[in-house]
């Protein structure tokens, strides 16, 4: 019986070569394809669209926290994940335009819940706010900074989240103020 947990250990290589590096480069290669299937995969870059955006001191290490934290349901272009994670390209920028919608980005789960600290989530949000939706974003935006964002992620949405998003939105629609 000891013999056979030996051989098992055994197979888990392919001629002497362990297959993590094997399964490694095959992940790289698919990530290859991906792009060369849609090559819109490598053009995402890690600039905020004015690298002078207001309240964002460092766009690389926004961008490299939106990056780790944010995008995987947002999408690298905004554009979201249905039914999990809305949209925030052309779109995130009407919430400051509304009563009670900066907070409301302060008080997503998404925020709320960030591993992120006060300081790096004030500047994702930001950098967020320029680089998804610098048209919508109001002259007089007064960027974000910690110590709002630690106070709005102390009160997060939760199962009302969405409904709150929508009456935001509605409300932004019907004004007309741009």
């Amino acid at each position: 019986m000891h013999s056979q947990g030996r051989r098992a250990a055994g197979q888990a290589r392919v001629r002497g070569v362990p297959q993590w590096p094997l399964l490694l480069w095959l992940m790289g290669l698919l990530c290859a394809a991906a792009v060369l299937c849609d090559p819109t995969l490598a053009t995402v870059t890690p600039s905020a669209p004015d690298a002078a955006a207001p309240g964002v001191s460092n766009a690389q290490r926004a961008w490299q926290h939106w990056t780790l934290n944010c995008q995987g349901c947002h999408r690298p272009d905004g554009t979201g994940s249905e039914g999990t994670a809305p949209g925030l390209a052309q779109t995130v920028g009407r919430f400051l335009r509304v009563p009670g919608g900066r907070e409301y980005l302060g008080r997503v789960p998404g925020v709320a819940a960030s591993p992120l600290s006060d300081a790096d989530l004030a500047e994702v949000l930001n950098w967020m706010l320029w680089r998804f939706d610098a048209a919508d974003v109001p002259a007089a935006f007064v960027p974000y900074t910690a110590l709002e964002v630690g106070h709005l992620r102390s009160q997060p949405l939760r199962m009302e989240a969405a409904r709150v998003r929508r009456h935001l939105l509605e409300k932004a629609e019907r004004s007309s103020v741009r």
